[in-house]
């Protein structure tokens, strides 16, 4: 299937998994979605594929994400959740099964991930591998890692735009931080999640001038958009048309669009 348009965030949970003992979330009832339900969506709504991004109630067990993939004939790709001494064996498998990086999460974790000993090798065996780093952050949590991350080769994708508080501006320092990283030029931000951040549902205005910052610091050539889907962890209810939307609000040019919709992620990700 050709590349049309590329949901670069969305998660999969499936009742044929069983859920981590040590999950620091239950999914509600109507928040679960498989796989094939995922690709239902997005045939329903005319995108051609999807990057899975491994969902945390499973913990470091990637096995419903990876299942998805492999069942997709090539429509699905993922980014991976692993402890940070995770074997090379298993690292490079997760690479052969569809997987384009792993994510670490300050939100959820702060800074343990980042400080474990492990983490400066498996930096530099993703830099290697040519998987990126997937950071989910929010507010200012960005700016204690900053150090961190400037390494040769080493990519970051910042997802949700760095979910920004949107009641302090764009200066504020998080947000700063998250445009240095575009700068470098070789980041990635995904322009996706504005729900979670908004205050101004459904047509997020208070969300544009984040957006539009974050597209000149790293050029729409490094932008990519996703859903979200299946929206956890949210108490309001998202409809994934309004979501898709939101693209053609931001750049109403057809060319933005196509760049951001097909072509980046096709050569970031190797859709084809």
């Amino acid at each position: 299937m050709s590349v049309v348009a590329v949901d670069c965030h969305a998660h999969v949970l499936d009742h044929d998994y069983s859920l981590s003992e040590t999950r620091n979330y239950d999914p509600e009832g109507g928040q679960f979605g498989s796989a094939a339900r995922f690709l239902s969506v997005l045939d329903a709504h005319g995108l051609s594929h999807g990057l899975l991004v491994a969902a945390e109630p499973y913990g470091f067990d990637n096995q419903c994400m990876l299942d998805g993939i492999a069942r997709s004939n090539g429509r699905l790709k993922g980014v991976a959740l692993v402890k940070p001494d995770i074997s090379d064996y298993d690292l490079e498998a997760l690479c052969s099964a569809g997987v384009v990086g792993i994510r670490y999460n300050l939100t959820s974790f702060g800074m343990t991930q980042f400080l474990h000993p492990a983490t400066d090798r498996l930096f530099s065996r993703l830099a290697e591998l040519g998987l990126f780093l997937q950071i989910h952050c929010e507010h200012d949590e960005i700016v204690e890692v900053m150090p961190l991350l400037n390494r040769d080769g080493l990519r970051v994708m910042i997802d949700h735009f760095g979910r920004p508080d949107v009641s302090r501006g764009i200066e504020q320092p998080g947000f700063q931080a998250l445009l240095e990283l575009g700068r470098r030029g070789d980041n990635v931000v995904k322009l996706s999640g504005p729900f979670r951040c908004s205050h101004e549902m459904p047509l997020y205005d208070d969300v544009t001038p984040f957006i539009q910052a974050a597209i000149k610091a790293f050029t729409l050539d490094n932008c990519v958009w996703g859903s979200d889907w299946p929206f956890v962890r949210v108490a309001e209810r998202i409809d994934y048309g309004p979501e898709y939307a939101c693209v053609a609000n931001w750049l109403p040019d057809a060319g933005d669009q196509k760049k951001i919709l097909a072509d980046n992620p096709a050569r970031l990700f190797g859709f084809s």
